[in-house]
């Protein structure tokens, strides 16, 4: 069956989104920016926040962003409807004195990021993006564009190649930027340029590696979508589109929370384990009159969905799968359970995920791991255990997770926006 072009407008948007935020920090920025966009107002941290009733608001937090809709008729135990999702994703990032190379090539030396497939970065062309900290205390976003390539080994020099490649991750890993002496070149000089500042001026950086292809529709009937940081970006824009045109006059308190670090285990100040959601809450909460018991009350009815990617079943590895639950791309967004509580999610939020899901007219899937093979975990169970908010895992099924290019049904994703929609009007 065709795809609807409404989807195909939400992937061709995403598109857009995806190669916007090449790194964590510019996708907190691409988030502010969309949503300044639409009529939300940022705030800074460190200045008193407005009255938060009628309210459109985003906040950054270095690589994370918050952002809410009050309802005009909200009161101190108005209960809140958080959709979190994170910003990070696999792959590389850049180390100290990183300007490197041999045999006549510069080099970039770099750190292992999270658990990317590592043989999926090897002939891509990569850009290196992220933040500089300035000696006059600036902090800018650099993004180089196509600089860097992890070259292959020939088969004629590995004729093992094709029985099981592994790459060392220190000596393996490190991308070429161009030709010369090491020692007469400084690839934060490129990143410098990038950001119209002197080189001179760096003194910190968090610059990590990404692909540089944009996401791509194919397939019979257009039916995939092929695209980096699809884990967890796809998510985080559904969040955004979702909450772009939500209708704020009643109803919850709706809540984007896209962290930071989830590739980590998300224990940072910008993390789902960290105190960014609680700091936001509380802060819009008083913004209510509430006080610590009315805000508890709130909490006690309010809800998270925490959206992130899951594992389509593959069909040259359906051995891997649970061999009954089979989630398939294009057959709608994911319900994630985990008997262990790796996934957060319980009867009580299987319900309301289905109404969510049947309010939205979008028909869901359910994931659960092969009890070989364990699952991964997301910020649900994390956002549960700080907040005490009952949660639900979600999101969309895709294959080649961690790859640095992932694959994705155009259906999937336009339904998860509708769905976020339909949680936020609650």
């Amino acid at each position: 069956m065709p795809v609807a072009s409404s989807a195909l407008a939400h992937a061709d948007d995403l598109a857009d989104f995806v190669s916007a935020s090449p790194s964590s920090y510019h996708a907190a920025e691409e988030v502010a920016r969309r949503l300044e966009s639409a009529g939300f107002s940022r705030l800074r941290e460190e200045d008193p926040w407005p009255a938060q009733q009628g309210g459109r608001f985003v906040v950054v937090r270095d690589g994370a962003a918050i952002a809410w809709t009050v309802p005009s008729d909200a009161v101190a135990t108005t209960p809140s409807h958080v959709l979190g999702a994170h910003t990070d994703s696999p792959g590389f990032k850049l180390k100290p004195q990183p300007t490197t190379g041999s045999a006549g090539w510069l080099q970039a030396a770099v750190e292992v990021y999270g658990g990317p497939l590592l043989n999926s970065w090897l002939d891509r062309e990569l850009r290196l993006a992220g933040r500089l900290a300035l000696a006059d205390g600036s902090v800018v976003l650099a993004d180089t564009g196509a600089l860097l390539r992890l070259p292959q080994l020939a088969v004629h020099l590995d004729r093992e190649a094709n029985s099981g490649l592994a790459l060392d991750k220190q000596f393996q890993t490190q991308p070429v930027w161009g030709l010369g002496d090491p020692t007469q070149a400084d690839i934060l000089a490129e990143l410098a340029a990038s950001a119209g500042v002197a080189a001179s001026d760096i003194r910190g950086y968090d610059v990590v590696i990404a692909d540089t292809a944009r996401g791509a529709v194919f397939g019979k009937d257009s039916a995939f979508f092929a695209s980096g940081r699809l884990d967890d970006l796809a998510s985080v824009h559904a969040g955004v589109v979702a909450l772009a045109t939500h209708d704020a006059e009643s109803g919850p308190i709706a809540v984007l929370a896209a962290f930071d670090h989830e590739e980590l285990g998300s224990g940072s100040r910008s993390g789902a384990a960290g105190p960014f959601l609680e700091d936001v809450l509380e802060r819009v909460y008083a913004g209510l009159g509430a006080d610590a018991s009315e805000r508890r009350r709130a909490y006690a009815s309010s809800w998270c969905l925490s959206s992130d990617v899951g594992h389509s079943v593959h069909p040259n590895y359906a051995a891997k799968h649970d061999p009954v639950v089979h989630p398939v791309l294009g057959s709608g967004p994911i319900l994630k359970l985990n008997a262990n509580q790796r996934y957060a999610t319980d009867a009580v939020g299987s319900a309301a995920w289905r109404s969510w899901c049947e309010s939205a007219g979008v028909r869901p899937q359910e994931f659960v791991s092969n009890n070989n093979v364990p699952c991964g975990s997301t910020i649900g169970p994390i956002t549960a255990t700080r907040l005490g908010i009952r949660t639900v895992d979600v999101g969309i099924p895709i294959l080649s997770m961690h790859s640095a290019r992932e694959l994705a049904g155009v259906s999937d994703l336009h339904d998860l926006s509708l769905v976020a929609g339909a949680f936020f009007r609650g």
